[in-house]
């Protein structure tokens, strides 16, 4: 909109109007959401051809560099198939919008009472008065300077900090030049996505059972997405058959198994030999309760795996921080689609996190978090085994992070029944079966996350939870 103007401006290649409010031109963030528009709406469909990036910019009358980086961002996003000397193409399962329903279960608002969803912090427990400490800080010793668009690939106050924690916590051989700020784990996973697709990877593989969610990303962006089994030493590294493999060895998810260390030595060696990729998402490696924490892959193998850490289960998702520690291999890459898309997250919080990882308390906030977090794993634990149910219910994987799976007696009430008991109790898990890739590996058990509810609110959701496990 420009005044009391208002235009839309048409595309003879895509034969559709975008709708763009921008009479001398849209700027590239305009025209992405103008594509995003147009798929989310159906108006482009799956697999259809939009134009070159010289045949939309002069149909627009804009640049060729505001046509590529809107395609550039919308690829990143799983929008869009682009990749080198072909056409690009609305990709074959485009995100669904932004109403509730498609978003992964762990964000989305449940309307039950009693929130018991896995993946979700005690947002309760946010460290105001430290992050408002850390802030003000930032505020005082920034430079003017430093609020300009600044470097693509993260802040190098938090790079540093992020190195210097990292080995310090995990084991992570790190340094800032190696290390990506990113907008949370799933930008991260699609910016590698496009890497790997414009190096000429073709599919990746992924733990079967995982996150549905998060293995949808590389398949928006092109690649073909491949299930590896896991038993109880963690991925089946002889199953491996991609060029890349995205792993949670610290703790499996959802079964919450930690990697041998023969699985970790074996899945290291080959990817060495074989010349493949390892991606590992270390989401709640900070939480072990039943010893110290299992140092990182990344320390055996660091020119063959991306380390992927996230303040989602550490502070809260809304923040939207995430980082990769790069192989070297895999730096130039990354940098570069990074300073194509432009997109970091905005500098005060950057700013910020690094504060609170300098001054230590980020370290203090997440031992009170791993303290509590294991005193309600051990409560819900000591419920379920002293509950009188009909049927055994099978705690499964090692004392850590924030959730907790339940396998099911065979002999007893199926998932679906045991999630509607659970609703007409107003309590809100996932159930373990839609994990799987595989439906003939498929089982059956619910996934409870004990972190959620708020500290005063607890209690209650424990015994919510008893009644609707106990026989009605």
């Amino acid at each position: 909109m420009h005044g009391n103007e208002s235009s839309s401006q048409s595309t003879r290649s895509l034969g559709l109007d975008l709708h763009l409010d921008r009479p001398s031109g849209p700027s590239s963030r305009a025209l992405a959401e103008a594509i995003r528009e147009a798929v989310r709406t159906g108006r482009l469909p799956v697999h259809s051809r939009l134009p070159s990036t010289r045949e939309l910019a002069a149909d627009l009358g804009v640049s060729r560099g505001t046509v590529t980086r809107a395609y550039d961002q919308l690829s990143a996003e799983g929008h869009l198939l682009v990749r080198q000397g072909t056409v690009p193409r609305v990709a074959t399962a485009p995100p669904t919008g932004t109403s509730p329903t498609a978003l992964p279960l762990t964000r989305r608002q449940t309307r039950l009472r009693w929130d018991l969803l896995p993946g979700k912090p005690d947002l309760s427990a946010f460290p105001r008065t430290a992050w408002a400490r850390a802030q003000q800080r930032a505020l005082r010793t920034t430079d003017a300077a430093e609020l300009d668009y600044g470097d693509p690939c993260g802040h190098p106050a938090l790079r540093t900090a992020l190195a210097e924690y990292l080995g310090r916590t995990r084991g992570v051989h790190a340094t800032a030049e190696r290390i990506v700020v990113c907008e949370g784990h799933r930008h991260a996973l699609a910016v590698l996505s496009t890497v790997l697709g414009e190096l000429g990877a073709e599919s990746i593989d992924f733990e079967d059972p995982c996150l549905p969610h998060l293995c949808e990303v590389p398949g928006r962006g092109g690649l073909r997405v491949r299930g590896v089994p896991v038993d109880g030493e963690g991925l089946d590294v002889t199953a491996v058959r991609g060029p890349a493999v995205v792993v949670t060895p610290a703790h499996q998810y959802p079964l919450g198994a930690t990697m041998s260390q023969r699985r970790r030595e074996a899945l290291c060696a080959a990817a060495a030999t074989e010349q493949r990729w390892i991606v590992e998402d270390d989401y709640d490696g900070e939480f072990r309760f039943d010893r110290e924490p299992v140092g990182a892959l990344q320390r055996l193998a660091p020119d063959q795996v991306v380390y992927s850490g996230t303040t989602s289960k550490t502070l809260a998702p809304g923040l939207g921080l995430s980082w990769l520690v790069l192989p070297r291999g895999l730096v130039g890459a990354v940098r570069e689609v990074r300073t194509r898309l432009g997109l970091v997250p905005p500098v005060f919080e950057q700013l910020t996190l690094a504060e609170m990882l300098r001054s230590g308390s980020y370290d203090q906030h997440v031992r009170r978090c791993r303290a509590s977090y294991r005193r309600r794993r051990l409560r819900i634990v000591s419920a379920i085994r002293e509950s009188r149910t009909r049927h055994e219910l099978y705690p499964a994987g090692i004392a850590a992070g924030l959730h907790l799976t339940l396998r099911l007696d065979p002999e007893g009430p199926s998932e679906e029944r045991m999630l509607r008991r659970m609703r007409r109790h107003s309590v809100a898990v996932e159930g373990l079966s839609d994990h799987w890739m595989n439906e003939r590996e498929r089982q059956a058990g619910l996934v409870i996350g004990y972190a959620a509810p708020p500290g005063h609110a607890f209690d209650n959701s424990l015994r919510a939870l008893m009644r609707a496990l106990s026989p009605s």
